[in-house]
């Protein structure tokens, strides 16, 4: 299950989490993060060693632009508050797992 993270919730579920953690930035009237969202569900529910968030950048400007995220969706692989990787666009199931994997 994938976890809305907002501006209040940044800290405790993306800082302070021990494992990786995959933060989808997206918007509800994006229509390639629409066509990426059941990637991200089955991957949530696949991946037991790390954590799978969602941020909807209208209702959160200010983590998009903290990451500053020019184009949605962008997929930003962080671990012990640090940025590992990061992605724009559609990507495939396999290189979102391949970003996963540190």
């Amino acid at each position: 299950m994938t976890v809305k993270v907002t501006n209040s919730n940044f800290e405790s579920e993306v800082l302070q989490s021990s494992a990786p953690v995959l933060i989808d930035f997206y918007a509800n009237w994006c229509m390639p993060c629409k066509m990426l969202s059941p990637v991200i569900e089955e991957i949530s529910q696949e991946v037991s060693d790390a954590k799978v968030c969602k941020v909807n950048i209208d209702e959160e400007p200010e983590l998009a632009q903290k990451f500053q995220v020019m184009s949605i969706p962008t997929l930003v692989v962080m671990k012990e508050g640090k940025v590992l990787s990061t992605a724009m666009g559609m990507r495939p199931k396999k290189d979102i797992l391949k970003m996963l994997a540190v």
